[in-house]
């Protein structure tokens, strides 16, 4: 189907998704604090991208360790997760709290510590390539700059390294191995709780809207605003990369991304020989997902604990 068959309203509709795929269209505050869940030995820290721009993060610290968790998190949320219960902006999105800092504590509190972080144009983070998210294209940079301040810091960079590493934020530690797999090499093992292929995605919401005839317009206008294609933001570009233990998470039903055929491509395109792929049951909804370890932490802690 050709775009000058498309009506306004798929147009205006395509339009929307492609904004969507391509730039934050909010920030998520940082409405939920390690002192909430009872962490009260934290600092904020500050350290810059690859690129140079200004991250922020909280270092949670666990009495007399020398284990060290480096977290990110998906787009558009922060490192304290997700306000969907807070109402619009949030809720256009979905309506559900993800409580991060719930996962942090239960990891402070089984004897890590934890470096969480904000990626460029969410949290509190600096602003970055005209406020575009390349779902991991741009932030593999700030996996970056977060490994070397770690390496560069006098406590941090004696301790075992391991991470959590989720969506979005999943895909750009992908990319960031595959550029510089020498930075990586000492970490000990990967949580990656749902990397996204942005292709199966949108596709998927495309088909939700009425709009999946238009895919080919979606990247248009992706391309338009300063993004990628979704194809091109896919993460088995750079899965076979990735050889460290990983254990990965994806919501079996998830009625965003098709799963389980996209979440089991991604996992196939891992290098890694030691891997693991579990399915989170009894929901669609994908960002069910991003609170299952906080709800349930004791497959998350008996794989660190493997490994640290």
């Amino acid at each position: 189907m050709q775009a000058s068959d498309i009506s306004p309203e798929q147009l205006a509709t395509v339009k929307y998704l492609a904004e969507f795929a391509v730039r934050p269209m909010f920030r998520t505050p940082l409405f939920v604090t390690p002192n909430d869940w009872g962490i009260d030995n934290y600092k904020n820290v500050f350290f810059p991208s690859a690129d140079g721009v200004p991250l922020e993060g909280w270092l949670m610290r666990a009495a007399n360790s020398q284990k060290l968790i480096i977290a990110n998190h998906p787009m558009p949320m922060s490192r304290a997760g997700f306000c969907g219960h807070f109402g619009e902006p949030w809720s256009n999105v979905d309506d559900i709290k993800i409580d991060f800092v719930r996962i942090w504590s239960h990891l402070v509190k089984a004897g890590y510590n934890v470096l969480a972080y904000d990626l460029r144009n969410h949290g509190t983070s600096g602003a970055a390539n005209g406020g575009i998210c390349g779902i991991g294209r741009y932030e593999w940079r700030d996996c970056v700059g977060a490994k070397r301040y770690v390496d560069n810091h006098p406590e941090l960079a004696q301790m075992d390294v391991a991470l959590y590493s989720q969506c979005t934020g999943a895909n750009a530690q992908f990319e960031a191995i595959k550029y510089h797999p020498e930075l990586f090499a000492n970490v000990k093992c990967m949580l990656a709780p749902l990397p996204v292929s942005m292709q199966a995605l949108m596709s998927s919401f495309a088909a939700l809207q009425g709009v999946a005839d238009y895919l080919e317009l979606m990247d248009f206008e992706q391309l338009k605003l300063g993004g990628f294609k979704n194809e091109a933001m896919n993460p088995q570009h750079f899965a076979d990369a990735v050889t460290m233990p990983v254990l990965s998470v994806q919501v079996k039903d998830d009625l965003w991304t098709d799963n389980p055929a996209d979440g089991q491509k991604t996992f196939d395109a891992l290098g890694s020989q030691d891997k693991q792929l579990f399915w989170i049951e009894g929901t669609t909804r994908r960002f069910d997902g991003y609170n299952y370890f906080g709800e349930h932490p004791e497959m998350m802690l008996e794989w660190f604990g493997k490994y640290l």
